[in-house]
């Protein structure tokens, strides 16, 4: 992290120095809203959680090495430096903005959408790391406290950022999108995720691209051509990416290499070559040219960014198929919406031998959610031999699916424990096994376990 004055910092939230004389000019070289990991040279933002108000700690941290905290409740008798702040969450993205204007020739990238962000993020950093010093969100920190901190990482050697930014209520993506000033905006689908909080398909396009305003003067909107819409996004400057002919960046040629794997080949107007992704489904085929027109964008050999794509590795829940002894596992329970669900049945659908789920429910779908777990039970129906179900919400999806295909093995339990202790029963040997479900429902519990009794 470059170092800040307290003073810069001071301002940079319109917060009142409370300290002994000269200490304006006291430095910060880290920025964290943990407690327990305050260390020499720290500023110290305590934050109001649900569980915990990071204020009770703030003595503490002082102890560690602390140079200075934000606070919401000032203390003038205190002899350490104090920045007082309305709100220190406002405080926190105000300093993050400041922080982001300091890098003014970073290439900053914002990676959203309804589902796939996470493993977006992942191929573009996959490809552009081939030909430049990459920051990229870590994990799934993605919200308004999350962004934030993987900007306070930004350092002088980083060329690009690539910044995952997750919203679920209007107005939020404003707040993140005035941090990131991102240079290129990457939305990667209009989905059905959060509909609860922003009530229909045209409620989240909306949402989303609250992103655009915040463009910096030049910058791209690289966005889903086959997303309808996507489409129709013309208030900024916009690249299309996507299967269909009139996108600028298409894959053509796509062939499935079972779970090797796809093959396909890129076709831009100057360009045709030839590519393969070693992971399963045409949203990782979408996503791999997204990553080659933002490589394009910024100026890189088209040969370095296919050899990124052909190195990609997703991470942990995000589509990880997992071999063992027994099973082959498809591990993509980080996070489920009807969509995403409904496009990994539709991978899995094209896998040879046995096809079997576990399905959990899937959060945050308001009053269409039995209608739409009813759906992803249509599509379970046409795609496995063995579907099994956990949580309340689940069983819409067994219901339907049975009610589609009565042949289908289909069985439900209302709890993760419940399903450990029959699951076996339902499995079969060389079964290639999807896991999938929203991110509270723990499946990878049921990950771990299948992986275990396998070992």
């Amino acid at each position: 992290m470059k170092a800040m004055t307290l003073g810069e910092i001071a301002g940079a939230c319109s917060g009142r120095l409370i300290a002994a004389e000269g200490s304006e000019n006291l430095t910060v070289n880290d920025i964290t809203i943990d407690s327990r990991t305050v260390r020499e040279g720290s500023l110290y933002i305590p934050i109001k959680g649900a569980r915990f108000d990071g204020h009770d700690f703030i003595e503490s941290v002082f102890e560690n090495g602390a140079v200075c905290t934000l606070t919401e409740r000032p203390d003038d008798s205190v002899s350490f430096p104090q920045i007082s702040v309305k709100s220190t969450s406002d405080a926190l993205r105000d300093i993050a903005e400041y922080y982001r204007s300091l890098f003014p020739n970073l290439k900053v990238i914002g990676v959203s959408g309804s589902s796939g962000k996470t493993s977006t993020k992942e191929m573009i950093y996959s490809v552009l790391s081939q030909h430049f010093n990459v920051l990229k969100t870590e994990g799934n920190l993605n919200n308004e406290i999350g962004v934030p901190k993987t900007v306070f990482r930004i350092d002088e050697e980083h060329e690009v950022a690539i910044i995952e930014m997750g919203i679920n209520h209007f107005g939020e993506m404003t707040r993140l999108a005035k941090i990131v000033r991102p240079d290129i905006a990457v939305i990667t689908n209009i989905g059905t995720a959060h509909l609860e909080f922003l009530g229909s398909r045209d409620g989240i396009l909306k949402a989303k691209t609250e992103m655009l305003p915040f463009l910096a003067e030049g910058g791209t909107a690289v966005l889903n051509g086959d997303d309808d819409k996507l489409r129709t996004v013309d208030s900024v400057n916009t690249s299309f990416f996507g299967f269909g002919s009139e996108n600028s960046t298409r894959a053509e040629n796509i062939v499935q290499k079972g779970i090797d794997g796809t093959s396909f080949t890129i076709v831009t107007d100057d360009i045709k070559a030839d590519a393969f992704v070693p992971a399963l489904g045409n949203h990782m085929v979408q996503n791999a040219i997204a990553a080659f027109r933002i490589s394009q964008i910024l100026g890189m050999p088209a040969e370095k960014a296919i050899e990124g794509i052909r190195c990609f590795r997703n991470i942990d829940g995000r589509f990880n198929v997992i071999k063992t002894g027994f099973f082959t596992l498809i591990n993509d329970c980080y996070n489920a919406n009807p969509d995403s669900v409904k496009a990994s049945l539709k991978v899995i659908s094209t896998l040879s031998g046995r096809k079997a789920a576990v399905l959990a429910d899937m959060k945050e779908l308001g009053s269409d959610s039995e209608k739409m777990h009813r759906e992803v039970g249509k599509a379970a129906a046409e795609s496995l031999d063995t579907l099994v179900c956990i949580g309340d919400e689940a069983k819409y999806i067994l219901e339907e699916a049975v009610s589609v295909n009565p042949a289908l093995r289909a069985v439900h339990y209302s709890t993760n424990d419940e399903a450990k202790k029959d699951i076996m029963n339902h499995l079969e040997k060389s079964d290639t096994v999807l896991i999938k479900g929203s991110h509270s429902m723990n499946l990878s519990e049921i990950t771990s376990f299948l992986k275990e009794i396998c070992e």
